[in-house]
């Protein structure tokens, strides 16, 4: 998964990457509450981990920034030194998900973490699903359309099986690319559009089926369902 980390602290950024990171988690670590307001107006991400003391501006406005401006939905979670029973309490009324307060523990943050992402992205854990009249085999790297198999790439079908476990999720470029590719500095952004091209091609997803791939100039892509499932 993708997270975005808010932690002015060195030594505390630098533990919560190692732990995050280890579990195969790709991380974009931020320093000051602007950098990451900046970062996450151009950027999707799977997950938001804040501290509430940092410079400029406070976890608490970039919480209520990105329920404002981003999602209402994306997991926050917040881990902090405020252990006041206000700040809790203001946090999650705020819209936060889940609090810790530091020192935190490995495998207490670890649970969280995963906890709030199986929450959030149920779908994530599925090996097979559906969504009539397309089939995913994950294991197996087919797609179906009405039972027909569909020739995809590798790298296609990863792309494919992504946009519809998030369906109806607006997705940056750069995350479908660290998602389907990896972190790969010189892929170019090209080669994301071309392979959603193909994508919506050969799986017709331009609206007959039910489904359309719309792009949101200057950020990336989102699958959309715009009928019932078709009769079959």
């Amino acid at each position: 998964m993708r997270i975005a980390i808010l932690e002015d602290d060195p030594d505390q950024m630098a533990l919560l990457k190692h732990w995050l990171s280890e579990t195969g988690h790709d991380l974009h670590c931020h320093l000051t509450g602007n950098e990451m307001i900046k970062y996450a107006g151009r950027e999707s991400f799977d997950l938001f981990v804040l501290d509430w003391q940092v410079p400029d501006v406070s976890g608490a406005d970039v919480l209520r920034w990105i329920r404002a401006n981003v999602s209402k939905s994306t997991p926050v979670l917040f881990v902090t030194v405020r252990d006041a029973e206000e700040d809790i309490v203001f946090a999650l009324n705020s819209g936060a998900d889940d609090y810790m307060v530091k020192p935190v523990r490995r495998q207490e943050l670890l649970a969280r973490v995963g906890a709030l992402l199986r929450r959030a992205y149920p779908q994530k854990e599925e090996t097979r699903f559906a969504f009539p009249p397309y089939e995913f085999d994950t294991e197996r790297g087919e797609a179906r359309i009405n039972g027909g198999l569909v020739d995809l790439t590798p790298k296609e079908f990863e792309l494919a099986a992504l946009l519809f476990r998030n369906l109806g999720r607006l997705m940056s470029r750069g995350h479908l690319q660290e998602a389907v590719w990896g972190r790969m500095g010189d892929l170019a952004t090209r080669t994301v559009d071309t392979h959603v091209s193909q994508v919506r091609k050969k799986l017709d997803l331009r609206g007959e089926s039910g489904f359309r791939v719309t792009s949101v100039y200057n950020y990336g892509y989102r699958l959309e369902q715009i009928t019932e499932a078709p009769a079959q």
